[in-house]
């Protein structure tokens, strides 16, 4: 219980959070954006459209296709250096993603992903694959934590040990990642992750997607809807990173808002946290029931830190320690 009541003392720190109902609706219910109206399309320059195609949920969509930037690579899990692998305090696999610059967000993309920026951010490492049930089940046995409503059958994980653990809120996943001695990664952390140093429209590069890449694309389902970890090296991002697109959407941790990219027109973004406050947190990568759209390296939506859902899991990071 002391354990518990250090956590609760720590997460208080991230997060001033109104209390909120529980919502049991699978996909995009909450605050998050429709589906784009293509699965592979992206909104023109705002200087070449008057007006805006409104989604389901009022929000803008438009019809164009992806245009990878020009530097980008169009080559099937091309990695920009070797990868370095290091092993956490929880026995998972890390990858280091070095120091250094990158674009960040899209002007063709939603209005919340514009304007692209450049941003720099210091060396971390970041889990290779999404916390499994297995790893998330021995932190709630060591905290006598309520368990996640996917653990209802106390099956899930024993039975599916190896896939990511979903149903868990911002609080849950911040919680276990304290817990192991590590954190959430920035927003910018996870994008650098995802897309590397060229622009690439996909951890993987710019061809579409196919299921040797992602988890995407199906309907709501059981635990064995979520793929095990491993199971898709080819759609392994820059750094060596799996399943940063489809199989779950990962918090991250920064508060949302949408112009946030917007302060950092005139000058570079150092290592960057977000917003100091606000009533959404981020969730980056697409999942499972998602189109192609949503797996893009700068997509973003977001959700009530306190709410889980069925197509939302997590990974943690870890500042690297400093070269002499």
């Amino acid at each position: 219980m002391a354990v518990r009541r250090v956590l609760g003392i720590l997460l208080a720190g991230f997060c001033a959070l109104s209390s909120a109902d529980r919502l049991t609706s699978a996909t995009e219910n909450r605050t998050a954006k429709p589906e784009s109206p293509s699965t592979n399309v992206l909104k023109p320059d705002a200087s070449s459209t008057s007006g805006k195609l409104l989604g389901a949920n009022g929000d803008s969509k438009s019809i164009e296709k992806i245009k990878p930037a020009a530097n980008a690579t169009a080559q099937t899990a091309r990695t920009e250096s070797p990868v370095h692998e290091s092993v956490g305090k929880d026995g998972a696999p890390m990858v280091l993603v070095p120091e250094g610059d990158f674009i960040m967000g899209s002007d063709k993309g939603d209005e919340d992903e514009a304007p692209a920026h450049r941003v720099h951010v210091n060396a971390f490492y970041m889990d290779k694959f999404e916390v499994t049930n297995g790893r998330f089940a021995k932190y709630v046995s060591a905290i006598q934590s309520e368990p996640p409503w996917g653990f209802s059958d106390k099956d899930t994980p024993v039975i599916y040990a190896d896939r990511p653990v979903r149903w868990v809120s911002w609080m849950d996943a911040m919680g276990y990642c304290l817990w192991v001695g590590k954190r959430l990664p920035t927003e910018a952390e996870w994008e650098k992750a995802a897309r590397g140093t060229d622009e690439r429209v996909y951890p993987w590069g710019n061809d579409p997607p196919t299921p040797v890449h992602a988890v995407y694309g199906l309907k709501e389902g059981g635990a064995e809807t979520v793929s095990i970890i491993g199971n898709h090296l080819m759609g392994q991002s820059p750094y060596g990173a799996q399943d940063l697109a489809g199989n779950l959407y990962e918090w991250v941790m920064d508060w949302y808002a949408e112009d946030f990219y917007s302060s950092f027109i005139n000058s570079p973004a150092i290592n960057p946290h977000g917003p100091t406050e606000g009533t959404a947190k981020v969730q980056r990568g697409g999942s499972y029931v998602n189109t192609p759209y949503r797996l893009r390296t700068s997509f973003r939506t977001k959700a009530d830190p306190t709410e889980p859902d069925p197509n939302v899991g997590f990974r943690c990071a870890q500042d690297a320690p400093k070269q002499p």
